[in-house]
């Protein structure tokens, strides 16, 4: 996690920072072929599990959050409140939120799933990723983390037979 500036140049520098992360540059890092995976990927780790998945990917924040500090936490928080990844039959919603600028990651589990998964098991799923970006591997390195979250949470969470896909499996760029 990166240190968020305390000095009004320092927040400049963020906002700017951010401002040039465009939703072009999210989807030049994750094209359709990538988006498809991840999609593929959620509906096949959801067949194993009864939590339901949702990736959000955003490329920079807007000019006033990245200037106000908004950390990668809050915005994760945020968007998991926004797109409804809490509203599940059985509290099981996840929410994997990857801030491109702030090369950073985040996982949001809804308290039924939360209270099984040790948050030392949902940062070792985060640092597959970060880790991967750091060498420009955006594609293996989230399918490769998308295949740890299934494997952990159909160990913690096994699917019990047949239920409705109650949030879309589809990544979302911001």
């Amino acid at each position: 996690m990166q240190a968020l500036p305390s000095s009004f140049f320092g927040r400049c520098r963020r906002a700017l920072h951010h401002i040039r992360h465009g939703t072009s540059h999210g989807k030049r890092l994750f094209p359709p072929a990538t988006l498809a995976a991840i999609e593929q990927a959620i509906a096949q780790g959801e067949q194993r599990h009864r939590a339901e998945v949702r990736v959000i990917i955003e490329p920079g924040l807007d000019a006033r959050a990245a200037f106000n500090n908004t950390s990668n936490r809050q915005r994760a928080r945020a968007l998991f409140a926004q797109y409804g990844v809490w509203d599940t039959e059985e509290n099981c919603g996840v929410l994997i939120y990857i801030n491109l600028a702030a090369r950073e990651v985040d996982i949001v589990a809804d308290r039924h799933v939360g209270r099984l998964v040790a948050d030392t098991e949902w940062q070792t799923i985060c640092r597959t990723m970060t880790s991967g970006y750091a060498q420009r591997d955006y594609h293996a390195s989230t399918l490769s983390a998308l295949e740890q979250l299934n494997t952990l949470l159909a160990r913690h969470y096994p699917a019990d037979g047949k239920r409705p896909n109650q949030l879309p499996n589809d990544a979302l760029i911001l």
